[in-house]
């Protein structure tokens, strides 16, 4: 089943790696016998759908959570493999989406106003003086 990921990428299934485990949780003895924790794994790098600047820009967002170039998405929530597979899919394409998605506008450095550096300032003065009290007095 291919992964439609916006209505311009979809991620075909032959690109779809799975792997299926026992799911360690809630299930009683049927989660010793059934291999529910589903695993997805789909290769950026390699992958034919993208084009340059997208696959460039996949690589970059999602650098930290690739391994050579693929990457991978685990669901072991549900009981059902099924489910666990509809989990795993729907959670690369909102990781896919949201590296593709553009970047939003560049924050406008701005400086405190004198009003808010000023009860900033009182504040700290506030919390001193509350400890200072809080001190053992001192023999003198």
């Amino acid at each position: 089943m291919d992964l439609e990921v916006s209505p311009a990428l979809t991620i075909p299934a032959s690109e779809l790696r799975w792997r299926f485990s026992r799911s360690s949780g809630p299930g009683g003895q049927h989660v010793n016998t059934t291999d529910s924790r589903a695993e997805l794994s789909w290769n950026i790098a390699g992958s034919a759908v993208l084009t340059d600047d997208q696959r460039q820009m996949l690589l970059r967002r999602l650098g930290p959570r690739l391994i050579s170039g693929v990457i991978n998405v685990a669901s072991s929530e549900q009981r059902s493999q099924l489910r666990n597979r509809e989990t795993a899919l729907a959670r690369l394409a909102d990781l896919v989406a949201e590296g593709l998605a553009p970047e939003g506008p560049r924050r406008r450095a701005t400086k405190p106003t004198r009003g808010s550096n000023r009860r900033r300032l009182a504040a700290k003065e506030q919390r001193s003086a509350t400890k200072r009290q809080r001190q053992r007095p001192s023999a003198e």
